[in-house]
């Protein structure tokens, strides 16, 4: 009788241990997937201006209304620090929306020994990020450069041909798109540059000749 009591006593304590056990890695794996769902809510909404990134490929203009172009502006800027020289490559340009358009940075490294950094990212106005879809381009990668090197960034991207449906983008004509180096993304962080920016695929740099 004492012993069957004692059994049931151990199963019942092995039963407490495993879910208690089972708690709390729940709560560990919560911890640790909290940022990478913010950062797939972000670009799947493209909330706090996060951009949509990869997805599918440019749909082309609009059939069912007149071509809609809106600008494109590129923005670029360098953190106290880092010694880089860094600039869009082209001005502002035309784009209708659905179609794909591409464009170049350029960075180079001013320094005598080799310079690491890395880019964020954004597009404003900020109700524009869910409907601008990025394909490739060189933000939240780490970029390092010898002295003296210089390499062309490039990015690819479309706007989606909604957006001139909706009524909170549809009097846009404008979008602003801008990328800041830092030594590191502690340093953005620091900055505040990662408050509303968001992981985002991909491609490396092309080295210049």
């Amino acid at each position: 009788m004492e012993q069957t009591r004692a059994e049931a006593l151990q199963r019942r304590n092995r039963r407490t241990a495993i879910g208690v056990g089972a708690f709390v890695c729940g709560m560990l794996g919560l911890a640790y997937a909290s940022v990478p769902l913010y950062d797939m809510f972000c670009r799947a909404t493209g909330y706090g201006g996060t951009v949509q990134v990869g997805g599918p490929a440019a749909p082309g203009a609009a059939k069912d209304m007149p071509a809609r172009v809106v600008t494109i502006r590129f923005n670029a800027n360098t953190a106290p620090g880092l010694p880089w020289r860094f600039a869009p490559s082209q001005g502002p340009m035309q784009l209708r929306l659905g179609e794909e358009g591409m464009a170049f940075y350029q960075a180079s490294n001013t320094a005598v020994a080799p310079v690491t950094g890395v880019a964020t990212y954004n597009v404003t106005p900020a109700t524009v990020g869910k409907y601008f879809h990025k394909t490739a381009c060189f933000c939240f990668e780490q970029q390092t450069l010898e002295p003296g090197q210089q390499v062309d960034m490039p990015l690819a991207f479309w706007v989606d041909p909604q957006m001139a449906k909706d009524p909170a983008t549809r009097d846009i004509h404008t979008i602003t798109i801008s990328y800041s180096f830092f030594r590191s993304l502690d340093d953005a962080d620091r900055s505040g540059a990662l408050a509303n920016a968001g992981p985002h695929v991909g491609a490396a740099p092309r080295a210049t000749p």
